[in-house]
């Protein structure tokens, strides 16, 4: 016996020291990419940008951005608005109103599951057909957002269901022990121990609105204009970028645009990621 063990033991040890390799180099190759990636955008993107493409009206002369960049702030407060409390009432529902290992849920899970695997391109074709031509919205700010809402919504409700989940019985229990109710246990107790992992879904979600592209230019159109109302037709950072690439006459804004996108997309997440952490830290 004790020499089947001696015998696996330097196994086992080259084995952990391989595998050890394998991620070290996993890790470097994708810090590399990152780093390549974002490098490459900062070389052609930073000596493009010129004041002009901070006007406030879009020309083809100055290829401002500006217009774009306030309907990506609109489109992500407008879908969230949309989204969120769609996702978190859904989750709610799954894990306090339903029995654990239910079969609804489990369709549910499945089927979020599976919408979250959709190519973007789908939803921008159901968009169209649905909220632009049925619905007759038009191509419009509103038209896009209740895309993307549909888009995001799988994600946030999982996310929130996984955190909901996260949270021990025991706080359930104490709470209802002293006599509350369901529905003010979970939003009293449950929603706010969970509110770290919710806001994990969200910043996900944001992620996405912000790069978002195809399905937008089915729904929301490429006007370069800030809409008066909902109704409007609005470009976002995402169509703006993909629509001066694909002209062939303005790459240098193409590349200047997606330098704003990057640093636009690391404010937004860096900022949700630090209001996660205040609340995770004040509901300890």
């Amino acid at each position: 016996m004790s020499g089947i063990y001696s015998g696996t033991a330097p196994r086992r040890k080259i084995s952990s020291r391989v595998l050890g390799v394998l991620v070290r180099m996993a890790a470097l190759f994708c810090g590399l990419t990152i780093v390549t990636i974002v490098g490459y955008i900062l070389l052609k993107g930073i000596p493009s940008i010129n004041a002009g493409m901070f006007a406030w009206t879009y020309t083809s002369e100055n290829t401002s951005m500006v217009p774009a960049l306030i309907n990506t702030l609109l489109a992500v407060l407008l879908t969230l608005a949309i989204a969120v409390p769609l996702g978190i009432m859904a989750a709610i529902f799954l894990v306090e109103y339903t029995a654990r290992g239910n079969t609804f849920v489990r369709v549910v899970r499945i089927a979020a599951q599976t919408l979250t695997g959709i190519p973007s391109i789908v939803y921008g074709l159901f968009g169209m057909l649905f909220f632009v031509t049925f619905l007759r919205w038009g191509l419009s700010l509103l038209s896009g957002c209740m895309t993307l809402s549909i888009m995001v919504l799988p994600t946030i409700m999982r996310t929130t269901e996984e955190a909901l989940l996260a949270v021990d019985d025991s706080y359930r229990e104490g709470s209802f022990g002293l006599g509350a109710g369901r529905l003010r246990t979970v939003f009293s107790v449950v929603l706010p121990s969970a509110m770290a992992g919710i806001l994990g879904g969200v910043i996900l979600s944001i992620g996405r609105i912000i790069g978002e592209s195809a399905a937008l230019i089915f729904t929301a159109g490429t006007i370069a204009q800030v809409p008066l109302d909902v109704f409007g037709s609005a470009r976002t950072m995402a169509v703006h970028m993909y629509v001066t690439s694909s002209e062939g006459m303005h790459l240098d804004a193409a590349y200047a645009t997606a330098v704003i996108l990057l640093v636009l997309a690391l404010l937004v997440n860096g900022l949700a990621s630090f209001v996660a952490q205040k609340m995770a830290q004040n509901n300890k």
